[in-house]
């Protein structure tokens, strides 16, 4: 299937676990794509756009306002506009709400919460410009329903997203720009499989109904679906990827 030919599309967060399987879902079906990630010290991942003009791999800070500026006039120069859009950063900072400090909320709010909403304004003036609509998806999490022991500020912030998904739907949806939030349960990526062990899978694959963790292959599929042509009467839904784990 080729859904998404010469669609151009941002994913936020790229370089590596769910938004790095999506950008490669997209491109495997005709999408280019260019990533917005910071870098993570493997300069083989930058790709020559003559070379590989599908994907590309720029510089983006989400705390800094003026590099997520940067980095989308350059991705929206190189693409000749943005039809899709997917935020799929985070960070988790684990911790007792006792001993939260501003400090650590403020990171996790800046990157999660703050750097989402700069990004959608980025992308959503662009498909305003360009009159034809567009899609936004954003990577959520089911803690955002369901809260989480020693999560609270990344909790706080992924509620955020879900919220500003819903502002976002009401407000362009006159642009024909439709806005929807994904919530991952727990998903086996390679980023976590240095700190989880074989007993962490297991007890965290009861329960779900299906008895098994989520793959970022899960996520992707959802994410295409959202930005397709089958996805053109959904916006501002907040849909539950957990494999039953949540199920409101």
């Amino acid at each position: 299937m080729m859904r998404f030919a010469s669609t151009r599309v941002v994913v936020v967060g790229g370089g590596g676990g769910i938004g790095s399987r999506i950008a490669e879902r997209f491109i495997d079906e005709g999408a280019r794509a260019i990533v917005l990630d910071l870098p993570r010290g493997d300069s083989s991942r930058e790709s020559d756009a003559e070379t590989e003009p599908a994907r590309r791999i720029l510089h983006c800070d989400l705390v800094d306002v003026a590099s997520v500026e940067a980095a989308f006039a350059a991705a929206r120069a190189e693409l000749g506009g943005i039809d899709v859009l997917v935020n799929s950063a985070g960070i988790l900072a684990r911790g007792s709400l006792l001993d939260l400090t501003p400090e650590r909320w403020d990171l996790v709010m800046d990157v999660n919460a703050r750097g989402t909403l700069f990004a959608m304004q980025h992308a959503a003036r662009a498909m305003i410009e360009q009159g034809t609509g567009g899609t936004i998806v954003n990577i959520a999490s089911m803690a955002a329903k369901a809260g989480g022991a020693d999560e609270g500020a990344y909790a706080a912030s992924k509620a955020a997203v879900v919220g500003l998904t819903r502002a976002a739907a009401l407000e362009w949806g006159e642009h024909q720009i439709r806005v929807n939030s994904l919530l991952p349960g727990y998903v086996l990526t390679d980023m976590g499989k240095d700190t989880r062990t074989d007993e962490d899978v297991a007890t965290w694959s009861k329960k779900s109904p299906l008895g098994r963790l989520g793959t970022p292959d899960d996520v992707a599929g959802f994410a295409l679906f959202l930005a397709s042509t089958d996805g053109e009467y959904l916006t501002g839904q907040s849909f539950n990827v957990t494999g039953g784990m949540i199920m409101h």
